[in-house]
């Protein structure tokens, strides 16, 4: 399995980017706010989802472990696919739709393309309780609204040393966000 990528994006299109690792493109299918942020040229890593199916192989990657998780939990739902947990993953930052789930806003998430209202309400059963504990209340805002709440670099180091999605943003609920990453992580740990 390939779990991450780094390299120099050389194309963009159609929320697919080719990623060039030491004279080899891969071709990664990223959701809308990661394709919007990048910039032809620069050296970007993406967490990837290797899809293998009967008649293709295919690439998702994700700025952020916290997304790739996220993504992990969407097909885990039955009835939603890599094609339709991207299309979900492209409403809004990652944290958001976390926040959407958590919040059960099945008129956020039914907004995806290819996602009706019966594979929002799935979603929201199935998933509601993995995503751990709101970041705030309410309806979730409109697309791309939070281009400052950037994925949560503290959030991902809990995910990589092995928390789950739900333990990890329930122990740096009571963190404050605004202290160094290092001393979040430190601080999550404890609790």
């Amino acid at each position: 399995m390939i779990a991450h990528i780094n390299g120099i994006i050389v194309e963009k299109f159609n929320n697919s980017l080719i990623v060039d690792v030491h004279g080899v493109g891969y071709e990664i299918m990223v959701p809308t706010p990661d394709f919007e942020d990048v910039k032809l040229g620069e050296e970007r890593k993406f967490y990837t989802y290797h899809a293998i199916r009967e008649n293709a192989e295919d690439l998702y990657g994700f700025s952020s472990l916290a997304a790739k998780k996220i993504f992990e939990l969407l097909i885990s739902v039955q009835g939603v696919g890599p094609k339709a947990g991207m299309a979900i993953l492209s409403l809004a930052e990652a944290e958001e739709v976390r926040n959407a789930i958590a919040n059960a806003d099945i008129a956020f998430i039914s907004k995806a393309t290819g996602v009706g209202k019966k594979s929002a309400e799935r979603v929201v059963v199935d998933l509601r309780d993995k995503v751990g504990a709101p970041s705030h209340y309410g309806a979730t805002k409109a697309k791309f609204a939070s281009v400052e709440e950037k994925s949560d670099e503290a959030l991902d180091a809990l995910i990589a040393l092995g928390f789950p999605l739900k333990e990890a943003t329930a122990a740096l609920e009571k963190v404050d966000p605004a202290l160094p990453v290092e001393e979040r992580v430190k601080l999550a740990l404890k609790n």
